[in-house]
Order: structure tokens, then C-alpha cells, then sequence
């Protein structure tokens, strides 16, 4: 099938082993000097692991590759003596900090500042692994995938970006990308969007989100229009482009 998987730059590559313990699911590791891919099944092609390598010699590409493989991955783990990854349980009764909650009616002024200060997140709560994937705030939403970091690097993110949208946060290299993925394959089966648009950084390890964003499309056997735009760490537009999923 031909699917997003991770090539390995050997010209680039020092042997470092950085990017050995960041790939979650274990499908990297270091021979002869140089990192190689144990087996294409390992590898879900995210792109979690391009932040950790200080050469850039980790790329993330499209081509006919064996189809990823969750089963062989816990056997891989198992090996290595790692645990899989998994998405954080909440707390028997309920987490209240996961309580969905729809907070659209909004006052203009209401954090005490002019219209333009009016806060516009319509919804609670706005972290992925939180989100169930039937919230009633996904239906006919377009539907805003923010990178963590964001919101502190744009100015007026809030009028900007966050007015009649839905919004879901995470960071493709710190959480659990597995578990976001399946958590988006859900949301774009059973949320009823119109479109959803990644907010990223331009940090190599950011674009990991626009990768998961679009497999999960895929997965999901959606058609929604989907947009990526890309800050600088000066919080101006690098790029905006829509993206086609194959």
C-alpha cells in the first residue's frame, strides 16, 4: 500500500541515537554507525520522531510500504522491555476536567476588555485525548487541530482563529501519537465536520500533525476540505496551502 513512512538520510545521519528511544513504537535502532528502520510495519508514519534528530536526517515520505502493524509493534515493545503506548485513563466517575461542556453563548467584553478582547472558545474541554468523538460541538463544525505551542506564539488567536470553530489541541511529539490518531480516525468517522484546518509551527516535529491529520482522513474515508497553516516563531503565516489526501 502506499502510505507516509520515515526514510533515513545515511549522509546526514552521525549515529547519534537520539532518535532511537523518541520513536514510540520502537521501529528504529542504530547499526553499523547509522539508524535504519527495523521493519516498515513498525513505523505509522507520524513523524513524532523528526524533532529529536539534530542533522535532519529523518524525512517523512509517500511510497508503497507494508501497512502498519499495532500487533507487531506491542510484540516489538515486549522485546525491548517498553510498555505500549496507550491513551490516558480517566479517573473512575469521571475526570471533571473532561465534562463536555457547550460555551458558545458569548457577551462581547465579557473578560473585562472591548469586543475585540471577547474570548471566543466555544467549548470544553479542547485537549484531543479528552474529546470524545460524538461532542456535540463536532456537528457541521469546521474544525480547528492546534499544535500546543500556537496559541502562545500568534498574537490574537482567539479573534483570529478561534471565532464559529471547533478546536482540538495536541502536540505530536510530546503526547501519544497512536492514540490521537485513532481518537481523529473516530471524529472524522462520527463528528460530522465540514472541514478541519492544522495550526502548526514550523519546527520540523510540528509537521507530524499535518501528517496525522491527513492519514486519519484517510483512514476514515473522508472527504472534508482540509487546510494547513504554518506559523513562524515570530507568529507570522509561513504557509498556507490546502492539503489533498490520497
Amino acid at each position: 500500500m502506499k502510505r507516509k513512512i520515515i526514510r533515513i538520510d545515511e549522509e546526514k545521519c552521525t549515529g547519534c541515537g537520539l532518535c532511537v528511544p523518541n520513536c514510540a513504537e520502537g521501529s528504529l535502532e542504530i547499526r553499523d554507525g547509522k539508524a535504519v528502520l527495523v521493519t516498515e510495519a513498525l513505523c505509522d508514519g507520524l513523524g513524532a520522531c523528526l524533532g529529536h534528530c539534530p542533522e535532519g536526517a529523518l524525512i517523512i515520505e509517500e511510497r508503497d510500504a507494508d501497512p502498519f502493524d499495532e500487533a507487531l509493534v506491542e510484540q516489538r515493545l515486549a522485546e525491548l522491555g517498553k510498555k505500549p503506548p496507550h491513551a490516558p485513563q480517566a479517573p473512575a466517575g469521571g475526570c471533571p476536567s473532561a465534562r463536555v461542556m457547550d460555551i458558545r453563548p458569548r457577551q462581547a467584553g465579557a473578560a473585562g476588555g472591548g469586543a475585540d478582547e471577547t474570548p471566543r472558545l466555544a467549548q470544553w474541554p479542547v485537549q484531543l485525548t479528552l474529546l470524545p468523538p460524538t461532542a456535540p460541538f463536532f456537528r457541521d463544525a469546521d474544525l480547528l487541530m492546534v499544535a500546543d505551542c500556537v496559541p502562545f506564539a500568534v498574537a490574537g488567536f482567539h479573534q483570529r482563529f478561534l471565532r464559529d470553530h471547533a478546536v482540538a489541541v495536541a502536540c505530536p511529539k510530546l503526547d501519544d501519537a497512536g492514540a490521537h490518531f485513532r481518537k481523529l480516525i473516530q471524529i472524522f468517522e462520527q463528528g460530522g465536520l465540514r472541514s478541519v484546518t492544522v495550526l502548526r509551527m514550523e519546527v520540523p516535529c510540528c509537521g507530524g500533525l499535518t501528517g496525522m491529520v491527513a492519514q486519519a482522513l484517510q483512514e476514515a474515508g473522508s472527504a472534508i476540505p482540509f487546510t494547513e497553516i504554518v506559523f513562524g516563531r515570530d507568529g507570522s503565516v509561513q504557509q498556507q496551502q490546502a492539503v489533498a489526501v490520497s
